[in-house]
């Protein structure tokens, strides 16, 4: 499953870190590592972009990047 697709109030664990050249190191630079806890806090009401919580912080992300990640182990929050 990937991150875009994961509900608003349900969290998962990062498998997976797609992407080619630089936007693979962006996404790893902030934080969306494989084996990191991240929840979906909200979505854009046009469903982009997605509001992520991970690591203590808060990130908002482009749901394009987001298909990039693979998540497992979704669960309510």
């Amino acid at each position: 499953m990937t991150l875009n697709s994961v509900k608003p109030g349900y969290s998962g664990i990062i498998t997976t870190v797609g992407g080619h050249g630089a936007l693979r190191r962006r996404l790893l630079d902030m934080g969306l590592t494989p084996n990191t806890k991240v929840t979906v806090r909200k979505v854009a009401p046009m469903g982009d972009p997605i509001e992520l919580y991970l690591r203590s912080y808060v990130l908002t992300l482009r749901s394009e990047d987001a298909a990039n990640i693979e998540v497992k182990e979704v669960t309510p929050v």
